[in-house]
């Protein structure tokens, strides 16, 4: 099958590199081209690609305004590539907010060299894309200031059982836009949460804080030796592994190197698979979308130990790959759209 892109730069280099570059691989066909959104959006509602790759800035109207209009009306898998994209920018963030599927990021000097030095890198997003569903999104998230809950007060016995029960959650493609939808259903005092998102370093500190400005919930860069308490939630960072261990009756994560797992660092097995050493059948693990089979066997290492496990369903999912692998290694006990994730994590909190 022929993947057909459409590419939206104002770099007239750009799109004749990634012309060349593209003719290398007989999946992918480079389906047309426009210097602009305005001249773009007409020519793909008559001939629907399989796979948007654009630009940021552009004459006549920016990529991201862009972007917004095609996820509100016809959902089209999208790669950004832009040089507002650095690691760590608030425009990356921004664009996998919206719906891109993934982010390459280009510089603004050698970029002829540089495209075709990152060409592996560009079609194998352009390759996941083209296997993702993007869901239609009604528009951007409320930016009103969220009421941060206060902190319980520990008082013996009191909220023990559920103040003892973390939740672990495992994401990859489409999965900061998953994230998100369940992140901001949660009251503030729900218990704490740890999350293992596949972003690169200097990515997740960042949207860590874009997370806690959307959350009655305190979100926040996983530091090692953070306690995962009611009303928090670590991301683990980008570049670094994160599990959880248990001490003095309290769960702590532990932030460090080591090799990729799955060929992801951070990689959900190692958080689950901590999981399930330190809480066993204390702990909630959810799997929502994301490629590959990352967290399929720390998910099976949960179940074996009574971990309540939950799936995300393929009809929600933007790519139905790692909860596909948790769920054909019986690991998981239920499978629900994403819309009723945050409800489970609230029913588990009240059986305490």
């Amino acid at each position: 099958m022929t993947i057909n892109v459409y590419v939206v730069d104002d770099s007239a280099v750009v799109r004749q590199t990634l012309q060349h570059l593209l003719q290398g691989d007989p999946e992918i066909r480079m389906a047309g081209s426009a210097p602009n959104p305005l001249l773009a959006g007409p020519a793909i509602k008559k001939n629907r690609p399989d796979v948007l790759l654009l630009d940021i800035e552009m004459p006549g109207m920016d990529g991201l305004t862009f972007l917004r209009q095609v996820m509100e009306t016809d959902p089209i898998p999208t790669v950004i590539c832009s040089t507002l994209t650095t690691d760590g920018s608030k425009a990356a963030l921004e664009a996998l907010a919206a719906g891109a599927v993934a982010v390459v990021a280009k510089p603004r000097l050698g970029l002829k060299q540089f495209l075709e030095e990152s060409r592996r890198e560009l079609v194998t997003a352009l390759k996941t894309a083209a296997r993702s569903r993007p869901r239609a999104r009604s528009g951007a998230a409320s930016a009103a200031p969220i009421q941060k809950a206060a902190a319980r007060p520990v008082i013996a016995g009191l909220h023990a059982l559920s103040m003892n029960k973390p939740i672990v959650i495992g994401s990859s493609t489409g999965g900061t836009q998953a994230i998100e939808s369940v992140l901001t259903q949660l009251p503030g005092d729900s218990p704490g949460i740890a999350i293992v998102q596949h972003m690169p370093e200097k990515f997740t500190a960042m949207y860590a804080q874009r997370l806690d400005g959307l959350c009655a919930m305190n979100v926040r860069e996983a530091k090692d030796g953070d306690r995962l308490e009611r009303g928090v939630v670590l991301i683990a960072p980008g570049g670094r592994h994160m599990q959880l261990r248990k001490a003095g009756g309290q769960y702590f994560a532990v932030v460090a190197d080591g090799p990729p797992v799955n060929r992801h660092k951070p990689s959900v097995d190692v958080l689950f698979r901590s999981a399930a050493e330190c809480a066993g059948r204390d702990v909630l693990a959810i799997i929502l979308t994301g490629m590959g089979d990352d967290g399929a066997r720390g998910m099976k290492a949960l179940h074996e130990r009574g971990a309540r496990t939950i799936a995300q369903d393929e009809e929600s999912c933007i790519v139905f790959g790692m909860p596909k692998e948790a769920i054909a290694m019986g690991g998981v006990d239920d499978i629900l759209p994403l819309q009723r994730v945050a409800g489970a994590i609230s029913a588990f909190d009240a059986r305490g």
